[in-house]
Parts: structure tokens; sequence; C-alpha cells
């Protein structure tokens, strides 16, 4: 067969307006377009949903979320400047980040990084009016803190709606806002990639629990809010790897709860220590029902520091931490919280799962430096 009869039969084949099916018969033109159109379309419904779920999110939290203007003393070295002329000792470094409201009476949970040593604090709301504002308390061990603008009878305020950063999920979709440099609403969004990782403070103390996420956080956007999909604040927005892409860090809303309530009651956190560092993990259910524990989660250790607390009691590394002096230890936020609320230097009992094993020690908390 040649090249003109081969044409032909396959022009005989297709006929002038169809497509000869796998059963031998015929689908006429249009109806295989549509049948390409509907395919090519077939991701518009995830597509949509995915984008809905953002922007409710966004619309929901993006009224409580303010711009964080701050002024901090700089000071004088000795000498005089370049110039000849003595240096000001009054010279002020301006800096800043985001915030968000989280309480109807006006406060906001923000970064301490961010407001550490400030003079001056101002604070720019989402539609635009700017206001003075004053720290109430700050915790650089966890690297948060709390301010207050004056108006804070203000009707109609737009409050945060908290979450609860325990029942994250890897792969769960999340959205970091913020208000860097007075831009309105900066949106990033990602998933959770990991959890329970530990972070250094700026004070040196290691913060665990602390979630891993691949939303984008750019300069000034420390101190935001990291978000789920329905609009609920899981997170605050803390820190980035710079030479990394995609690894960024924000403290779960269960440690950001616990610290604030006691910046707003002390002014400050007094902590005791005991030396390790911990991960939230899963207890087995046999292990769960044959100790009649109250709780299904626990803090394993994965670290011990020398001459401390927790290695003068005999702990080790893989223990799994359950209660301390009896009460429920669900995870490294109850870790802290029990801890904060334990006197230094009395003998406590600490409760930890070995293997299969139930063993109470003996510790002696001191006082976190």
């Amino acid at each position: 067969m040649n090249g003109a009869d081969a044409g032909s039969e396959f022009s005989r084949l297709i006929g002038p307006s169809g497509l000869l099916n796998q059963s031998g018969g015929w689908v006429d033109g249009a109806e295989h377009n549509a049948g390409h159109a509907s395919a090519s379309g077939s991701d518009a419904p995830l597509l949509d949903a995915y984008s809905t779920a953002v922007t409710g999110a966004v619309e929901r939290m993006s009224p409580s979320v303010v711009n964080i203007e701050v002024h901090q003393a700089v000071p004088a070295s000795p000498g005089r400047a370049r110039s000849g002329e003595p240096q000001n000792p009054n010279k002020e470094r301006r800096g800043g980040g985001s915030g968000f409201v989280f309480t109807p009476d006006g406060l906001i949970l923000t970064n301490s990084h961010v407001v550490h040593e400030a003079v001056r604090i101002a604070v720019t709301m989402s539609d635009g009016r700017r206001m003075p504002a004053t720290v109430i308390g700050d915790d650089p061990a966890s690297d948060l803190a709390v301010i207050r603008r004056p108006h804070f009878d203000e009707p109609g305020l737009s409050v945060a709606a908290l979450g609860d950063s325990q029942r994250l999920r890897v792969g769960q979709i999340v959205i970091a806002i913020g208000a860097p440099y007075g831009f309105q609403s900066t949106v990033t969004a990602g998933v959770v990639s990991a959890l329970g990782r530990s972070l250094r403070s700026y004070s040196g103390r290691l913060i665990d629990d602390v979630i891993q996420t691949d939303a984008a956080l750019n300069p000034g956007n420390s101190g935001g809010p990291l978000v789920d999909s329905a609009g609920r604040v899981v997170g605050v927005n803390t820190a980035t790897i710079l030479p990394a892409q995609g690894i960024c860090f924000a403290i779960g809303i269960n440690t950001a709860k616990f610290v604030a309530s006691r910046l707003l009651r002390d002014g400050r956190i007094r902590r005791s220590y005991i030396g390790v560092s911990a991960q939230t993990v899963p207890l087995h259910r046999r292990v769960v029902r044959f100790y009649d524990l109250p709780k299904e989660m626990g803090a394993v250790v994965v670290g011990i520091e020398e001459n401390s607390p927790a290695k003068r009691a005999g702990l080790r590394e893989g223990d799994i931490i359950v209660a301390l002096e009896g009460q429920p230890v669900a995870g490294v936020d109850d870790l802290h919280r029990v801890l904060t609320d334990i006197r230094v230097g009395v003998n406590c009992s600490l409760t930890v799962l070995r293997w299969t094993e139930k063993l109470e020690l003996k510790v002696v908390p001191e006082e976190a430096r």
C-alpha cells in the first residue's frame, strides 16, 4: 500500500467528523472534544476547594492581624563619631513584626524578640489605625510576649479564634498570615512538615514541641498567626532557617495559651527545670489499658543534660514521662505546665515508662536560668 492509499484508508476509518472507538463503534468528534475538556477540567473542583479554604481562613483571620513597629534604645559606644561630633546617647534602632488580637479587651500576642527591650511600640490595625501599645509580659524562653493597645474597650474589635495545636497532623494545610512593614495580610500557604521539633530561643533555652511548616515566613512575619483551614490559630510564627528553603517554625498555640495566661497573671514565668529534651508521642493502647493511664499520650525523652536533675534522678533517653507529681503528662506542653507549677528544690515523683515497665523516680527540679 502506497502513501496515498494509506491516507485514504485512514480517512475512511475516522470519517469526516468521528473516530472509531475500541469496540468498533463511532464516536462523534464533538463528544470526543467534550471528553477532553472534561478530563482537563477534572482538577478544577479540587483547586476551587483549596482556594476556598485558604481565602476563607484569611478573611476570617486578617482583621485581627496587626503590624507592630518597635523602637529599641541603642547603647552609645564611648568616643566620637567619624565626623568628630559626640554620639547621640538617645539613638534608637527601629524594627518590628506582626501579631494578632486574641482577647476582646485588645490583648495582642506576638514574639518576644519583636518587642524585647522596646522603648516605644506602635500598632497598626488592619483598617489602618495606628496607636501606641505597651508590653504586659515578655518571655524570651518561649519567644512569646503579650502587648496591649490603649483603647481596649472599643466595640466590634475582631478577635482571633484559637485552635488546638495538639490535634495537628503532618500534611495538614496551614496558612501563615502577617503584616510585615505595614503590608496588609501577607499570606503564604503550605502544609505541616513535622511536629515535635526543638528550636533554640533567643535566650538560649530550647523550645520543645515546635511546628515545622513549609508556609514561607518573610522578614516581618514574626509573631503572626499560623492558622488551619477553618481559620483557627494553631501556632505563632517565630523563625525560619535562612540557608534552607521551606523550613519555617511556629510555636504551638497550646504553649502560647499557657505562657500568655502566666504573663497576664505575673508578668513573667518562673520555671522549674529538670534538664531534658522531649517530644510528644502516642502511647501503645495495650500499655495504656494495662496501667490504666489517664492519657494516651506522653513525653519521650530524647536528650538529657549532664549534671542535671534528670541525670541525677536516673532518667534515660527513650523513657516516656507520663506523670509528674501525680499530674498527668500528655506531652511536652503538659510537662512545661507542670514544671512551672512545681516549686523549685522540692523532691517530686516522676512517673515514666521504660519499655513496658512503669517506674517511679525521684527528681528535685531546679530554677531555670
